[in-house]
């Protein structure tokens, strides 16, 4: 497993169809990779959803400020325990929202403790920035259930074939998102601003 903001994991075949593969392809030669190199099948993938480094550039900011309202109320002593513990709280609380993890397998999509039954995902759906912005405002249902994160451009929309569930999509966010499609036996194909992803295997896996 990788350190550092992208923290994630693949197993099985590698996967060579990572958008910035794709990118310097195309920057070199002036075409695109056919749609059996966009994505090649992995058996698993698991992505932890970390937050940017400035972010914790944020908590030592919020701590410092709250040390120096203290030194200036009260004493220098009590504004130092203020930065501290002001500091400490706001990390907890950036650590807790960037410790979402997503995994795709043939078991299905868990995203965080929430679990998709492989046998009731329907068509996967990668999303790129823009495509990921616009589900999440025009082309919204309300029903949806969304796990987001604002600092990652991506995502993944993954159609529920549960007539007992009431959410008609999930709509999560990755760094990964044809990774994630290919993990849950989808084969990734472009499509303008997005990619769609149709089944590459029965639901049974």
């Amino acid at each position: 497993m990788a350190d550092g903001p992208l923290t994630n994991e693949v197993g099985g075949t590698a996967l060579l169809g990572a958008p910035e593969v794709r990118r310097a392809w195309g920057r070199i030669t002036g075409s695109t990779l056919s749609d059996e190199w966009q994505a090649v099948p992995v058996d698993s993938y698991r992505e932890r959803l970390t937050v940017p480094a400035s972010w914790w550039v944020v908590a030592l900011i919020f701590g410092a400020s709250c040390g120096w309202i203290m030194v200036v109320a009260t004493t220098p002593a009590l504004g130092v325990v203020a930065a501290i513990v002001g500091a400490i709280l706001a990390a907890a609380l950036i650590w807790s929202y960037g410790s979402l993890t997503v995994r795709a397998d043939a078991n299905g999509l868990k995203v965080g403790n929430a679990h998709l039954d492989t046998k009731y995902i329907g068509t996967v759906t990668t999303l790129d920035h823009l495509a990921f912005r616009t589900s999440l405002g025009p082309e919204a249902d309300a029903r949806a259930w969304l796990r987001t994160r604002p600092y990652v451009d991506g995502g993944v929309r993954v159609e529920v074939n549960d007539p007992r569930d009431p959410a008609p999509y999930w709509l999560v966010s990755c760094r990964r998102p044809d990774a994630v499609a290919a993990a849950l036996g989808r084969a990734v194909h472009e499509t303008g601003d997005q990619t769609e992803t149709e089944q590459r295997r029965d639901d049974g896996g």
